[in-house]
């Protein structure tokens, strides 16, 4: 039997709900092919320990997960945006994800402050990272921030420490002593009595140098023996003034275009990363004191017990402020105290 005709026009409609019917698949196939780079702007200066002992295996692991789909280039303080600016950046898309500390934008959110680290309360890292991960922090700081078009995730939880050019006193004048900081940390040293002011990363080796700044903090071990700034200020003080977080921000305009998969795979190296990272840290930190005392003459002391009861009282009255920013940042407070006491602390 003959097959029956089909009229040009018929040809045409069954081309077309072909060429229909295989689009999906075509633009899924294109799609899942995409190569995509992104910049990424940090607060770290280059000469960081975190810099290239982070953010650098950060990129580096993205690229070889994705097979060479998704490469980060990590931007060095300042390269585009330095301190509180950088959140901005990437707010605004002007770079697509950033690192920095959310204690350089506070007005943002009602919690930022919670999610840098509250000084004076949690006293090991894995605490923090509890706090964070199991205990709901940054779920929190997310749906919070969600109509801001920016998406949060850890980057690592660690000490942050004052080192000094000189060793202190229970009489000392704390006042006279000038010690670059910043964030929740800068309220907690300025409650405490001593001259505190906010100098970038990059500014602080001259700073100590040129007798501007009398002590600084910029991580702790690692961060004085990288930056250089044991040279200038030998004395490590213990213990750490907070356990802080540093976070990755990201456009979350950007985020939601990537690749299904390469969003997951993305997502999943910077949860895993939080977690390396921490443990690698604090590993780095007794390396980085061992090195500083047996080969640079560095001297750690602890803080006299007068400045101690004075970092006490700052630190409730700094954890008062907070949890009075709103009713998150309660919620969230309740959660800590009730973690501290859990701990023993409180």
């Amino acid at each position: 039997m003959p097959l029956p005709k089909v009229s040009p026009a018929r040809r045409n409609v069954v081309k077309g709900a072909l060429a229909l019917g295989a689009a999906p698949a075509i633009v899924t196939s294109a799609r899942a092919q995409a190569k995509v780079t992104w910049r990424c702007q940090a607060h770290y200066p280059e000469a960081s320990a975190s810099f290239k002992g982070s953010l650098v295996v950060l990129a580096k692991e993205v690229e070889e997960r994705t097979k060479g789909r998704f490469k980060i280039e990590m931007l060095g303080a300042g390269s585009i945006a330095n301190g509180p600016e950088i959140f901005n950046a990437a707010r605004r898309g002007v770079v697509p994800m950033a690192a920095t500390f959310p204690g350089f934008n506070l007005g943002e959110s009602e919690l930022f402050g919670m999610y840098a680290g509250v000084p004076g309360t949690l006293q090991e890292p894995w605490q923090k990272t509890h706090l964070v991960k199991n205990l709901g922090l940054e779920n929190a700081v997310n749906e919070a921030m969600e109509s801001k078009g920016v998406l949060f995730r850890a980057h690592m939880s660690y000490p942050m420490e004052l080192c000094l050019k000189k060793e202190i006193g229970p009489d000392t004048n704390l006042a006279s002593l000038k010690v670059g900081s910043f964030g929740t940390i800068l309220n907690y040293l300025g409650e405490a009595g001593f001259g505190a002011q906010t100098i970038s990363g990059g500014e602080l080796y001259q700073a100590l140098a040129t007798g501007v700044l009398d002590g600084a903090n910029w991580g702790a071990a690692q961060g004085h023996l990288s930056m250089k700034l044991w040279e200038v200020a030998p004395v490590q003080m213990k213990p750490a003034l907070a356990i802080v977080t540093d976070v990755f921000v990201i456009n979350r305009k950007a985020f939601d275009e990537l690749p299904e998969d390469i969003r997951m795979i993305f997502d999943s190296v910077m949860q895993e990363r939080y977690l390396r990272r921490t443990a690698e840290y604090q590993l780095g930190e007794v390396m980085a004191m061992n090195t500083g005392v047996e080969k640079m003459g560095v001297k750690a002391q602890r803080f006299p017990d007068s400045v101690m009861q004075r970092f006490a009282e700052a630190s409730k009255k700094i954890l008062a402020n907070e949890m009075a920013k709103g009713p998150l940042a309660r919620q969230q407070g309740e959660v800590l105290i009730d973690l501290l006491k859990k701990l023993g602390y409180a």
